[in-house]
């Protein structure tokens, strides 16, 4: 049982797809295309993102010379890295799991502080040692890879949890702690809405919420607090075909307006879709970037599976 589609066109002989509970169709997988039978799990016509040319404003997210003297995944320490992001722009990382990546949305996001404070910097500020609101007061929101514990408190409500993460930028709470309850359910519906998130109710808890579902309001939460910049780990990870393709375009969307967008993730389809630069992390480096178009996964994959030369300014 399965939404990965390439899974179902190598393994299976035959498939039945589902949809809201009730069988829509049979067929033998290796007749279909990917792109049908995403079709056919939902109802619509697939639409690919489209990635348009652009011209890139300032720098909104620098790294320079971040190191971690702590362990990381699996032992990874990340090794002198150094990345730009532009206004306008969508960078992605690359990698196998367990090279530093959860370590280094770590350091961006102010879950630990750097070594220097010009280690990170946000729109102009140095900030490699500055906190989690102080970031996000800064303008960067943040969407980490494991959903359930780190980016929603499980028995937290769907409004509880907009109220965690957006009381900063969406000013949900006074000077002096009163919460506005009000403005945050308000909020919550919204996202709800927009992000088509299947739920009983924003008082309901988040993890009465499937996987797919939790990820499409986690990614909306984050999205419509309008940052200038988003960092963004396994954005469609567990998400249907048709919510992944809404999700990626309301990056790029975001992207369109000016915000920078830093991309981690495994799923190489989606990096050549959405990102115009890749960068791979090994070992808790990173190579230099390189543009999109002068890609395939070939090389990526090659990069993935050897240690980084080094950091470059990307």
């Amino acid at each position: 049982i399965s939404h990965k589609l390439e899974e179902i066109r190598a393994l299976c002989h035959h498939a039945t797809i589902l949809r809201g509970g009730k069988v829509v169709g049979n067929c033998i997988p290796q007749d279909e295309t990917a792109k049908s039978l995403a079709e056919m799990m939902i109802g619509d016509t697939l639409t690919p993102p489209t990635r348009d040319k652009k011209d890139y404003g300032d720098v909104r997210l620098k790294i320079q010379n971040l190191s971690d003297p702590g362990l990381g995944d699996h032992g990874s320490m990340l090794s002198n890295i150094s990345l730009e992001v532009r206004a306008g722009e969508i960078v992605g990382i690359a990698g196998v799991a367990g090279n530093g990546q959860r370590r280094l949305l770590s350091a961006l996001v102010g879950e630990f502080e750097a070594e220097k404070e010009e280690a990170i910097i946000i729109n102009g500020t140095p900030s490699g040692k500055l906190g989690p609101d102080e970031r996000r007061k800064l303008g960067m929101c943040c969407v980490p890879e494991e959903r359930l514990g780190h980016a929603a408190v499980p028995d937290m409500s769907l409004v509880e949890n907009t109220i965690l993460s957006a009381r900063v930028r969406k000013n949900l709470e006074s000077r002096n702690g009163v919460l506005n309850i009000a403005a945050a359910k308000t909020m919550t519906e919204e996202i709800v809405a927009k992000f088509k998130v299947k739920t009983a109710g924003v008082n309901h808890v988040a993890r009465s919420l499937s996987g797919g579902n939790l990820q499409k309001f986690i990614m909306g939460r984050e999205i419509m607090q309008n940052p200038d910049i988003l960092v963004a780990s396994q954005p469609t990870w567990g998400v249907d075909a048709g919510a992944a393709s809404e999700i990626h375009e309301a990056i790029m969307d975001m992207a369109r307006k000016g915000a920078a967008i830093l991309v981690i993730s495994q799923d190489l389809d989606e990096l050549f879709s959405i990102t115009d630069r890749i960068a791979v992390i090994s070992e808790g480096s990173l190579s230099e970037t390189t543009p999109v178009e002068e890609l395939t996964v070939e090389k990526i994959g090659l990069q993935m599976g050897e240690k980084s030369g080094g950091a470059a300014v990307a």
